[in-house]
């Protein structure tokens, strides 16, 4: 495959994840910092965007790691293990950046940011790069679409929920219940896109 190509499907493979494939809408993973942190359009930015760092940094490190270091060893069976290491130590290291640099992100954030580890997106990612046998190229489009994708999920949520803030709403469906609501709407209009393009 010539480079060319794979950076067209790079391409390809990257809108797809922002919007057919979108790794919270389409697979549900990385529901619960979705709602726990779009009340505010300020938090959900934050995190969306450390989001899309964390998660497209560490596809790269993990596809590195496993290629060059578990399948010359013919360790694959570590990838669970190893790509949780990686994605640990890299979440410890944006969680140090952004304190240093915006503590008001950081006090908004809270105690999510470091649920950024735990966040099933961020492996989940790690795991379908594997899966679906992507070369390098085609992983950065990946790894950054799927980031895009998820911090437009949780401003659009964020939005929604402002805007709903300051409406009538029946006493059953409040809070979590009117969240999930939304969140399966947004599912199926982004699930509206795959007849515009279909990736891989």
């Amino acid at each position: 495959m010539t480079i060319g190509s794979e950076i067209s499907q790079a391409l390809v493979v990257c809108i797809s994840a922002i919007f057919t494939q979108n790794i919270l809408l389409a697979y549900f993973l990385g529901i619960c910092p979705f709602l726990a942190v779009s009340r505010e359009i300020k938090a959900a930015f934050g995190l969306g965007l450390a989001v899309i760092f964390v998660l497209t940094a560490t596809t790269l490190l993990n596809w590195l790691a496993y290629h060059y270091v578990l399948v010359p060893l013919h360790l694959e069976f570590f990838r669970f293990i190893l790509f949780i290491i990686i994605i640990a130590a890299f979440v410890q290291f944006t969680e140090m950046v952004i304190e240093r640099y915006s503590p008001f992100l950081y006090q908004s954030l809270g105690v999510f940011l470091p649920l950024i580890t735990v966040n099933c997106a961020i492996l989940g990612a790690s795991l379908f790069m594997v899966i679906r046998d992507y070369t390098f190229i085609v992983t950065i489009g990946y790894g950054l679409g799927s980031g895009i994708g998820w911090f437009l999920a949780i401003i659009a949520m964020a939005g929604i929920r402002q805007k709903l803030a300051h409406e009538r709403i029946p006493r059953g469906l409040q809070g979590p219940g009117i969240a999930l609501i939304i969140a399966g709407l947004m599912a199926l209009a982004f699930t509206g896109f795959s007849g515009v393009l279909q990736g891989r």
